[in-house]
């Protein structure tokens, strides 16, 4: 007998289609099965040989959560590189390691969580360290490199699979799963949507995960804009995979719905495709989809449309294909390439501040470095364990030799005496191992528990001495000798058991609180007070112990031991990447923290000639006037340190720039929730004070000269080119920038803004010409009263140059676009949001699933300017669509008061509107005032004739 091959299901055929192979396995899935695959965590179907698969593998700046991998910089250093081929070999890099490790360890994930690409609007954010930049087009450039070499080369099969965070409009941690972000519709869609669409729009985003918070009133995980919006800027099935815990925040935290099978089912119909909730478990998930399937609040329709989405990233990824795959056998993980690269990122993300000529140091200085930051190599909450570690001291003394290197780190050493007079002590361990929090990788990081196999700290009559840190606001750390921080573990017992400050509840985190004639020792993450037992010390919430602090050496002392002699003292400062400014925590303030203000002062005081490295993962506020130099860097990976001591050296000239507005004070921000960047002036696109360093900005060991502007416009798009050359004598490299202005706008338009940039190598004499072509859809704007994009016709300034305030070259192009016209109120009326200015007022949502409405803030009377609108002949009546309670007055151009309507107070709720209705007279073309009160919501102004 002839033995027949079993038959291939069509969804098997690597020769079919993806789509007509995704068909064929839908049809195959049972409804029970296709459940299953909408939670983070989708089972294995075993009858049809499809293996479990999760979404959501975190790589950020190298793989993250899952143990020893490559660390680049943080996402906000690689935006300060504007090296956008640098940046897509990272991402290959980190691809490569992402398969490597899957080899191995089956619970690393292809579907890659990164990048973010929420705009760095405001600098107290306490993420800002995952952003690349506050301007849009910088943005999407870092991270379409970014996605690009996620993705990979092949034309069918992808690496990784990329997903953008954080869908929209996110900018605050101070309650973020209920704050709501109100957006006008020109910052919608002239800024936040910005970056988004165009790195989409270059083909390697597999989708996109919306924020926690709301966005004009709604939850960006029912938005309309993913249906309106993402899903029309691609061909490509997008997966939307919902943040952690979001889909029960729309009922337990937002009480946006009743229950949870209304929210799950409202959004899972907006376009969320994957639900991440509860952890490892889907069982919750999966029983609200039955239900509301059950309930008719689903169809199997709607679960079809989100499982395709999911298995089209699985084929994408070569899943159903392993013969075919060309990543099934990458192995490239920590290699000489990669550890290369990681060097050359954190050498490009350097950025010089000021320079008054003492960089670069020579080559047989006597340095004294001091700094809370000069012997670390910080990690934040996204990166993976070090394989290598560089800190600045380490790097300093491989390059200038120890032997001309002093050192003090600037701590106060204290020790903590008790009110029976003895004085806590830490017991040596017996094991004595250093133990890496997450070094064997975790799928959950903030499971993580603390060590309890060293012995509690206990007193005795002399004590430990232990190096505080005050990182400001009150919150201190404490170290003890061999260089272990004071933790508490789930046990409640103090231990020095932690490397770094770390963990989703940081356990290593302090403050003193004065009482009686000492302090009493509060433990931040349960705070709870410190106390002495019998067993040890430990955490509880009475007895609590009240300690003298006993100060054996102030930080600054040590610093002034070791600078006065020294020919250029290096001060490196900046924050720990898990205390205060962090996820789930913004900052207060731009101000360096005083401890470390102490230490710069100490410094200055002893020698003039002294350099200032920030390494931060945000701008910060700092007086530079009196400082030799200034540098700033974000936390820069594994080779941070060797990074920057060459960079000190001169053997790599700083090319970093900016990529975000350093302020000169607090005065000069908004209101953290304040979202309107053109109202009130945010980044530099419209801010009008004098930044302390601007956009763009950072110097050079050379020096650069500009010419030979030209432009032309063909077809739809800008060409612009210019050319560049080192007068200098130093290779370096030249970060060109091109910016545009519309010279006399009718309306306010950014001061400048980036359409295009280059970074690029010049020796010393060489010229580069550069060419850019710029679509004129980068200079339009949203014109509300026509609901739409604009190019306004007229003259445009093209600038260029070496920041947005350093301009070298400009010219004006007369440009031919479209006329504006009046608001034709008669036939289209006013739709609330669709203001031209406003004060004191919020955008909320008109119903749950789609729409605007406008009301006053709370507390506030709001103000609504509409301009330009066209009642033709005249109109006698106004409408208003309005709900709740509260007063609206109507006036034009500022004047008298012609219609005032009132909304009693009711039982409706708020999606109940009622249209209102008064008589006016007006014609010919004036501006619309409106004044809102009370908790009145406003959809739509009509007009009849």
């Amino acid at each position: 007998m002839t033995a027949h091959p079993p038959h291939t299901p069509p969804f098997r055929d690597p020769h079919l289609p993806f789509a007509k192979r995704i068909d064929d396995l839908l049809s195959r899935l049972t409804l029970d099965e296709k459940t299953g695959f909408l939670h983070q965590f989708a089972p294995a179907v075993e009858r049809l040989g499809i293996s479990a698969f999760r979404t959501g593998q975190e790589a950020l700046h190298g793989v993250a959560w899952m143990g020893p991998a490559t660390v680049f910089p943080q996402a906000v250093g690689l935006g300060a590189t504007w090296n956008t081929d640098l940046v897509r070999r990272i991402g290959e890099a980190v691809s490569k390691e992402v398969r490597a490790m899957r080899a191995r360890d089956d619970r690393v994930g292809l579907n890659i969580w990164a990048p973010t690409v929420n705009l760095l609007r405001h600098p107290l954010w306490g993420r800002n360290e995952e952003g690349y930049s506050e301007d849009p087009k910088l943005t999407s450039a870092i991270a379409t490199a970014y996605t690009h070499g996620l993705r990979g080369d092949h034309p069918t099969y992808w690496r990784t699979a990329p997903v953008l965070k954080h869908w929209l409009a996110h900018n605050n941690e101070t309650d973020r799963a209920t704050s709501s972000s109100s957006v006008r519709p020109r910052v919608l869609h002239e800024y936040d949507l910005r970056a988004f669409r165009e790195t989409v729009e270059a083909g390697a985003v597999a989708g996109v995960m919306p924020a926690y918070n709301l966005v004009n009133g709604r939850p960006n995980h029912v938005s309309p804009y993913l249906r309106e919006h993402l899903r029309a800027w691609t061909d490509e099935e997008l997966l939307v995979c919902s943040d952690a815990g979001a889909p029960s925040n729309l009922v337990d935290h937002e009480h946006y719905f009743d229950t949870h099978e209304e929210a799950t089912a409202a959004s899972l119909r907006a376009g969320v495709d994957s639900f991440t909730d509860h952890g490892t478990d889907s069982s919750q998930m999966v029983g609200r989809i039955r239900k509301a399937y059950e309930r008719g609040l689903l169809t199997e329709a709607d679960i079809d449309t989100a499982v395709r989405r999911q298995l089209s990233v699985r084929f994408r990824l070569g899943e159903f294909d392993p013969r075919y795959d060309p990543h099934a056998d990458v192995k490239d993980f920590d290699t000489p390439a990669h550890r290369a690269l990681a060097q050359e990122a954190a050498e490009q993300a350097i950025v010089l501040l000021r320079n008054d000529g003492v960089l670069p140091l020579a080559p047989d200085i006597r340095l004294a470095v001091v700094g809370l930051l000069a012997d670390e190599c910080k990690l934040d909450w996204y990166s993976g364990t070090l394989i290598h570690r560089s800190t600045p001291l380490e790097g300093l003394y491989e390059r200038f030799g120890a032997e001309r290197v002093e050192f003090a780190e600037g701590v106060d050493r204290v020790r903590l005496k008790t009110s029976a007079g003895t004085f806590l002590h830490v017991l040596a361990s017996e094991d004595g191992e250093d133990e890496v929090r997450g070094a064997d990788g975790a799928l959950d990081p903030a499971l993580l528990a603390g060590r309890t196999d060293l012995p509690p700290l206990t007193t005795d009559a002399t004590g430990t001495e232990f190096a505080l840190t005050d990182w400001d606001e009150g919150v201190l750390t404490l170290r003890a000798p061999d260089g272990r921080y004071l933790s508490v573990a789930e046990d409640g017992y103090l231990r020095a058991s932690a490397d770094q400050p770390g963990g989703w509840v940081v356990q290593e985190t302090f403050r003193l609180e004065p009482h009686a004639n000492g302090h009493l020792l509060r433990h931040i993450g349960t705070g709870r007070h410190v106390t002495v037992a019998a067993d040890g010390v430990k955490v509880a919430d009475e007895n609590a112990e009240t300690f003298e602090l006993i100060i054996a050496e102030r930080g600054e002392d040590a610093v002034t031991r070791v600078t006065s002699e020294a020919d250029v003292v290096l001060v490196v400062a900046g924050n720990d990447p898990h205390i205060n400014g962090r996820e789930t925590e913004d900052r207060a303030s731009l101000r360096l923290p005083a401890h470390q203000e102490r230490l710069l002062r100490a410094a200055r005081a002893a020698n003039p000639r002294t350099v200032l490295a920030l390494v931060s993962a945000y701008p910060y506020a700092v007086d530079t006037s009196d400082l030799a130099a200034v540098l700033w860097t974000a936390h820069g990976g594994q080779a941070a340190g060797t990074a920057l001591a060459r960079v000190l050296a001169g053997d790599v000239s700083p090319a970093g720039r900016l990529p975000q507005t350093w302020y000169e004070n607090d005065g000069d921000l908004p209101g953290l929730l304040d979202y309107d960047v053109i109202g009130s002036r945010q980044t530099y696109l419209y801010f009008e004070g004098t930044p302390l360093f601007p956009f763009g900005h950072g110097l050079s060991y050379t020096s650069f000269s500009y010419g030979d502007l030209t432009s032309r416009v063909t077809e739809g798009t800008l060409h612009v080119s210019f050319a560049i050359t080192n007068t200098g004598d130093v290779t370096a490299d030249e970060v060109a920038q091109l910016y545009t202005r519309a010279v006399d706008p009718a309306l306010p338009r950014p001061r400048r803004e980036l359409v295009a940039h280059r970074r690029v190598t010049l020796a010393p004499g060489a010229r580069a010409e550069l060419s850019f072509e710029v679509p004129l859809r980068a200079l339009e704007f949203w014109d509300v009263a026509q609901g739409r994009s604009r190019l306004e016709p007229g003259p445009y300034e093209l600038l260029a140059g070496a920041s947005s305030e350093d301009i070298r070259l400009r010219t004006t192009v007369l440009l031919d676009g479209e006329p504006g016209a009046p608001r034709p109120v008669l036939r289209r009326g006013l739709e609330g949001a669709d203001f031209d200015e406003q004060s004191g007022v919020e955008i909320v949502d008109r119903t749950r699933t789609a729409g605007d409405a406008v009301t006053a803030a709370e507390g506030r009377t709001g103000e609504l300017v509409y301009r330009d609108c066209d009642f033709g002949e005249g109109v006698s009546g106004v409408t208003m669509t309005v709900s709740g309670e509260g007063a609206v007055e109507l006036s034009l151009d500022g004047g008298t008061v012609l219609a005032a309507l009132q909304v009693e107070e009711s039982d409706s709720g708020p999606y109940d509107y009622t249209t209102l209705g008064a008589e006016i007279v007006a014609e010919g073309v004036h501006d619309v005032h409106l004044r809102l009160r009370g908790p009145l919501r406003l959809a739509h102004v009509g007009f009849s004739g």
